[in-house]
Formats: C-alpha cells, sequence, structure tokens
C-alpha cells in the first residue's frame, strides 16, 4: 500500500493560528497508513503457553501484541508452525522479540519456470513401468501452478475406479468453476490460494482472471497434463506434432492447487497451498516455479517440501530457466528433487531461403498463409528505427514506412520472441526472421507466431546479417517444412536451462537431472492463445512450449509411476533411482552435448544425466536420506537451532561435539570442493551407504579417470555383496588432489555394476 500525499497551500495567518495549522498537520501526517508489507510468522509450538488449548488462538493473541488492526491471512500447522498476516516494519521487528517466535520473514515472490516424450522416454511399449495398472490409479499427483482448465481432454476420467480412499481433498467453487461439473475422477482436486497476493496487489480483477482454481494462462493445465493426462488421440499444435497426447503417469489422479496469477506466485499462498495438499494427501508435488537463491530457512518452497518430504511426499521442482550462465540453478534444497531442460528428438524445421538461393535452417510453429517463394524484401530491424537497441523489435520501435511489406530480422533479447513478431506485424511487416545472440547460441525454441517467422541460431543469424549487409536489395522468404523426428544429437542440454554449482551447498550437484523440456506438447487453457499474447485471439486444446517448467512436471509423473510400482518407496529412494539410472551418453554412444557451448555437458549442467524411466524401475541398490540426516546438512551449514525450526518444526539440537560435514549426506552424488592457493595435498572423504531392492548380488565398482593426473580417487571396499533385500552396505570415496587454479572444475563418474544393473552417480570436483 503506498502512502498518499496532500497538498497544503500557505497563506498568511496570525502566528498563533499558524502553530495551529501547524499543529493540525503534524496529527493529520502522523495519521497517513504505515507502509505495510506480508510477512511469514514462524512460531515454536513447543513454547505456546499451556493457557491455549489451541495454536490459532495463540497466533491471534501473538499478532494483536503488536497491532489492534492486523488479521491473519493463513495459518500454518503443517509445513510450518505460525501464519502470514500484513505488518509494518516496525511490528514486524517488534513481534519478532516476543516469546514464541522463531522468526519473521517478509513475504518472497516468485515466478513460473516456463506428447513426443511417452515416446523418447521409452513409455510407449508398456516395458514394466504398467502405465495401464490399476496400481497408477491409486497415485495423486499435486500440482502447484495457475490453476487447471477443467475441460481439456487430457482430464478424461474414462476407465478410471473410485477416487482413492486415501484422498482427503475437494474441488472448490469459485469463478467459472462448478465442482460438480468441472472434477471428476481424473480431476478429483481443485483449489485457489489468493490471499496473499491479494493482500500485496489488490483484488484480483476478475474481468482478467477467475478468483478460483481456473486456469487463465495456461501454464498450469500444460504441466499438470504433462503429469498425467489422460491418452488423447490427434493431439496437435496446429497439426504440428500430431500423434497421441499423455501424461508421464497417464493413469494418476491430478490435484490441482492455484498458487500463481498475473502478478506472480507469493510465499504465503504457496505455503497455504503446499500445506493443504499435505494433508489432501498427495502422493507428488510438482512446482514448476522458483525465486531467487536464498538460505532454505527463508525460503518458502524448501521449507514447504521439507514438511512434504516428511510425509513421504516426493517433491520435484523446475530448475529455473537462467542458463547458460553458471550459478543460476534455484530449488537448491537437497530434500528437493531440481530438474533442468534438455530436448528430444522431434523438430519443426522452417528455413530461411535467401536472394542468393543460400538456405538456413531455423524452427517455427507459424500456421496461416505462406510467404510467396519468390521473396519479398529483406530489411534488418537495426536499419529500420530510431529506438536505441531497436534490432530488439521492442514495442512501437520499427518504423512502419520502412517495414511495411518486407521480412523483419530481429535479434532475439530483453522481450519475448512472439512479442518480436507481433511488433513487426502492427508496424506492416510482412514476416520475421528471429536471430539468436551470444547468449542463447545455436538453442532453438520453436514459437507458434502471428505473422510468418522462425528462429535461426547465431551462427546462421550472422551469416544472413552478412547477405542484408552487402546486398544493396535483399530478399528473403520462410519455408515451413512441419514436423521433424529422429533428430540427433538428441537430447542436448537446452542454453536456457540454470546451471550449478550449487550456491548454497557446494558439496551436492545441482541439478539433480535432466528431463524433455523443450518444445514439448501438452493441454492448454481455453481462456488465452498459444502466445500467450493478449492480441492473439486463437484457442487451441493443445500447446508446445519450452522451459524447465516443462521438464520438472515430466520428473514428477515419473516420480508417480515409480511410487505406484514401489509404494514403499521414500522420496530420497525415487529422486536415487532416477538419478543412478539417468543416461550421459546418445544414442550414437557420445556424451550428451550442451547446445550453449556445443561442448560436451557436466555434471552442472545435467547431474546425473537424463531420465531413462525403465531403468528406473530396477535401480538394483538405492541412496536412501531420512530427514534427520537432512537436518545435519543444516547443522552443517551453521544454522541456528531457530533457522533449523523453522525448516523443520521439530526441536532438533545440532550435537556440539559432532562434526558436521554437508558431504556426510547419503546423496547420489558427489560435489568436491577444495580451496585452491594451499600447499600439499588435500583429501575429501565421503561416506556413502547402499540399499539393496533388487535380487542379491555382487557389485563391483569403476570410477572414470579425471582429467588431470594430480587427482586421484579411492574407493574403499571396491566390491559390495547383498543376500537379501533390503540389505545396507557403507563404503567410503576419497578424493586426493594437489592445489590448482581457482574457478578449476573436473569430472568424473563413480558406477556400481553387478553386470545387470548400473548404478551410477556424477563427481564434480571445483577449486576455489
Amino acid at each position: 500500500m503506498e502512502e498518499e500525499m496532500g497538498v497544503l497551500k500557505m497563506r498568511f495567518f496570525p502566528s498563533a493560528v499558524l502553530i495551529l495549522l501547524l499543529s493540525c498537520c503534524h496529527v493529520l501526517e502522523s495519521a497517513q497508513p504505515k507502509k505495510q508489507n506480508t510477512y511469514i510468522v514462524h512460531m515454536a509450538k513447543s513454547q505456546m503457553p499451556p493457557s491455549f488449548t489451541q495454536p490459532r488462538l495463540w497466533y491471534d493473541s501473538s499478532l494483536k501484541s503488536v497491532s489492534d488492526s492486523a488479521e491473519i491471512l493463513y495459518t500454518y500447522n503443517t509445513v510450518l508452525h505460525g501464519y502470514s498476516t500484513r505488518l509494518t516494519k516496525k511490528e514486524a521487528e517488534a513481534l519478532e522479540q516476543k516469546q514464541g517466535i522463531l522468526a519473521v520473514l517478509p513475504e518472497l515472490r516468485y515466478e513460473l519456470h516456463t506428447t513426443r516424450t511417452p515416446e523418447f522416454l521409452g513409455l510407449d511399449s508398456n516395458q514394466g513401468l504398467v502405465p495401464e495398472s490399476d496400481s497408477g490409479t491409486d497415485v495423486i499427483i499435486g500440482v502447484l501452478d495457475t490453476g487447471i482448465w477443467p475441460e481439456s481432454p487430457s482430464y478424461d476420467d474414462t476407465g478410471l475406479g473410485p477416487v482413492p480412499a486415501s484422498w482427503k481433498g475437494e474441488c472448490e467453487a469459485g469463478t467459472n468453476f462448478t465442482p460438480a461439473k468441472n472434477c471428476n475422477r481424473k480431476l478429483i482436486g481443485a483449489r485457489f490460494f489468493s490471499k496473499g497476493y491479494e493482500s500485496s496487489l489488490g483484488p484480483i480483477d476478475e474481468r482478467k482472471e477467475s478468483k478460483s482454481p481456473r486456469d487463465d494462462d495456461g501454464h498450469g493445465t500444460h504441466t499438470s497434463t504433462t503429469t498425467s493426462g489422460a491418452y488423447v488421440a490427434n493431439a496437435s499444435l496446429f497439426g504440428y506434432a500430431l500423434g497421441t497426447a499423455r501424461g508421464m503417469a497417464a493413469r494418476a489422479r491430478v490435484a490441482a492447487y492455484k498458487v500463481c496469477w498475473l502478478g506472480g506466485c507469493f510465499s504465503s499462498d504457496i505455503l497455504a497451498g503446499m500445506e493443504q495438499a499435505i494433508e489432501d494427501g498427495v502422493n507428488v508435488l510438482s512446482l514448476s516455479l522458483g525465486g531467487g537463491i536464498t538460505d532454505f530457512y527463508r525460503d518458502s518452497i524448501s521449507i514447504g517440501a521439507f514438511g512434504a518430504t516428511e510425509g513421504g511426499i516426493f517433491v520435484s521442482c523446475s530448475a529455473g530457466n537462467s542458463g547458460p550462465d553458471g550459478n543460476t540453478v534455484s530449488n537448491l534444497a537437497p530434500w528437493i528433487t531440481t530438474v533442468g531442460a534438455g530436448t528430444i528428438d522431434r523438430d519443426f524445421p522452417a528455413s530461411v531461403r535467401l536472394g542468393n538461393g543460400k538456405n538456413y535452417s531455423g524452427v517455427s510453429l507459424y500456421s496461416g498463409k505462406q510467404l510467396p517463394e519468390s521473396g519479398l524484401p529483406f530489411i534488418y530491424a537495426g536499419n529500420a528505427t530510431n529506438f536505441t537497441n531497436g534490432n530488439l523489435c521492442m514495442i512501437g520501435s520499427l518504423i512502419p514506412e520502412k517495414v511495411a511489406g518486407k521480412i523483419v530480422l530481429c535479434d532475439r533479447g530483453v522481450n519475448s520472441r512472439v512479442q518480436k513478431g507481433s511488433v513487426v506485424k502492427d508496424a506492416g511487416g510482412a514476416g520475421m526472421v528471429l536471430a539468436n545472440t551470444a547468449a542463447n547460441g545455436e538453442e532453438l525454441v520453436a514459437d507458434a507466431h502471428l505473422l510468418p517467422a522462425t528462429g535461426v541460431g547465431q551462427k546462421n543469424g550472422d551469416l544472413i546479417k552478412d547477405y542484408i549487409f552487402s546486398d544493396p536489395k535483399p530478399t528473403a522468404t520462410i519455408i515451413f517444412q512441419g514436423t521433424k523426428v529422429g533428430i540427433q544429437p538428441s537430447p542436448v542440454v537446452a542454453a536456457f536451462s540454470s546451471r550449478g554449482p550449487n550456491s548454497i551447498n557446494p558439496e551436492i550437484v545441482k541439478p539433480d537431472l535432466i528431463a524433455p523440456g523443450v518444445n514439448i506438447l501438452a493441454g492448454w487453457s481455453g481462456a488465452v492463445g498459444p502466445t500467450g499474447l493478449s492480441v492473439d485471439t486463437r484457442r487451441v486444446g493443445f500447446n508446445i512450449i519450452s522451459g524447465t517448467s516443462m521438464s520438472c512436471p515430466h520428473v514428477s509423473g515419473l516420480a508417480g509411476l515409480l511410487k505406484a510400482a514401489h509404494p514403499d518407496w521414500s522420496p530420497a529412494v525415487i529422486r536415487s533411482a532416477l538419478m543412478t539410472t539417468a543416461y550421459t551418453v546418445d544414442k550414437a554412444g557420445q556424451g550428451l552435448l550442451d547446445v550453449a557451448t556445443g561442448k560436451p555437458a557436466t555434471p552442472f549442467d545435467i547431474g546425473s544425466g537424463h531420465v531413462n524411466p525403465q531403468k528406473a524401475l530396477d535401480p538394483g541398490l538405492v541412496y536412501d536420506i531420512s530427514t534427520d540426516e537432512y537436518l545435519s546438512v543444516l547443522c552443517a551449514l551453521k544454522y541456528t537451532p531457530a533457522q533449523i525450526n523453522i525448516v523443520s518444526k521439530k526441536n532438533f539440537t545440532c550435537d556440539a561435539t559432532k562434526n558436521y560435514s554437508v558431504s556426510d549426506l547419503n546423496y547420489p552424488s558427489f560435489a568436491v570442493p577444495f580451496t585452491s592457493g594451499g600447499s600439499g595435498m588435500s583429501t575429501a572423504k565421503y561416506v556413502r551407504t547402499l540399499t539393496n531392492v533388487g535380487a542379491p548380488g555382487t557389485y563391483k565398482v569403476s570410477v572414470s579417470s579425471v582429467s588431470d593426473s594430480s587427482v586421484k580417487i579411492v574407493v574403499d571396499p571396491m566390491e559390495l555383496s547383498f543376500s537379501e533385500q533390503n540389505e545396507k552396505k557403507m563404503y567410503t570415496v576419497s578424493f586426493l588432489s594437489s592445489s590448482m587454479a581457482s574457478g578449476t572444475s573436473m569430472y568424473a563418474r563413480l558406477e556400481w555394476s553387478d553386470g545387470k544393473h548400473i548404478v551410477g552417480s556424477p563427481i564434480a570436483i571445483t577449486w576455489t
């Protein structure tokens, strides 16, 4: 809420009146409302006075001690103990000093990270993951996002039995959403959370978005149908990617929690949605959103995910779309499965044919009137503008007289790709070529443009510019070639996918793995066009979009399949199965590439590798982790007791006599940070415990060599024998190295194998 300032016109008054007037003005000024913000108040439940019979009464009392007017937005009893409210900074500081208050933390704003994939992942052949099995129908996947478009055929409940008896949730009525009509045995839960959003930005404008679970954006429908959409024949976007669409866990149930609105996703709403999902009885939580990189006790997603993990719920989150720069990955908590994005073997070619006869490949999802094959005049946007950076084709930047009837070459960056095409169209342009800059390299992301347009990589873009600048009368046309499958190499790491190292826990590799996240076909909202632009009046049942927002629900759905096949597996075991069976080479046997550089991908790009669901069903050995082990990580990070209790909600106390180390966490990957500049050899020792979830057998270890002989990796023992299921065996890995220059990174891989299973772990060694 902004402060309003009144204006007083000064006149000549007797001094006594002037004093009275000034005194009056001081009173009026002091009566102005103080600026308020939303805060999450974390309470130590163990300190609740016995005079309070219910936590809510205690919460009310604590709030009234600093403010007579403040009201509680949400109370939390599962993901945390406490509540959210609006306070001035002074009130928040006063509240934090009260007995029983662990912390009063300002609310954070989070942003969304935005069919052939079942075949690409090997789910079309029904080999083991039993997508038709009735056991899969008992799995419930909760999706926190922009809501749901219930009319999508992906929520068809044909063939599904009664709602699982474990389900405690419901569908909530709201604007344009009627539970009896919009929910069924597939879409069994739909709720919305807007109190935090509205307290910060004001009432929801129901002319623009529905105050209900209904999805007016499309993102939530896309992610939820990716996790568990039903089979839909002849699905496509304007004929592109035509085929049978389905989610990863096609027979799982869907529960949608709308926590994101036009102005973003607010932490008080996210926490309320996560709490409700846990209480409702979901088995998997999928969150394709994230915020800044911050300590776990300040990050609402980390806090909520810990509460879910305690309850046996698998939590998958997107890594973020801030690549290819390093240190950009978000959702870093070790109890979260963090997913980066890769490509699949399908593309949508649309080539640029120049007046000199040369052709340059690009991609597009444009569907409409074609450009003349003979070509049209071709102009660079930078030569058709009076704006600084007019080459980026931002709103109002193009001079209509210079672009009318021409194809315009725009550079990628700042504003959205599809908006650039809209700018060209509004200025009278006939088509657009969108050229990548160095930031995106050769990454190609297809878009459903509003005019004939194609996107090309940096190299082709530079060659096309050379032609425009050298030919006195350049011309071009765009040839749209539909859908092409079998593209190789695939997968490759998407340039936008956020990268490690881990900024909070250098001893843990993030992201954990990658999954399909480029040009993904899934369900869409009927309230918005495929581009999301207000000028796009087209309506589609399916859309093709890209982002780690798309890769996250792939892993969420696969986790649902694993949970159906192995109901007793913990979240850590499911993640371990997905990570240790991930692959790091493509079909040609070559290491996975980073499309941004054209070089081999590292564990900071792909984590353990690309998800491989068929292998994950039978991983052989797994790394399990208890919640107390996660709390030991917080001890290693030197968190205070109050900060640990914010995350855990229990009276966990670090043992002052124990030397805690993040490297002791039983994680399926190895990150080894050394300090540069020292003399002599440095040693790091990691202890791991493997649990047998397969048949009895003997596993032998192998470690690929690093690129420098000055680093030595020793595993002890080098052989582990298991005689029964659930048997556990420990081993240690020692890393010995001389000092290297700061910023140096080296990579290796550790694998245990019994001849049938390969249990793989990436190793990333860094010097800082």
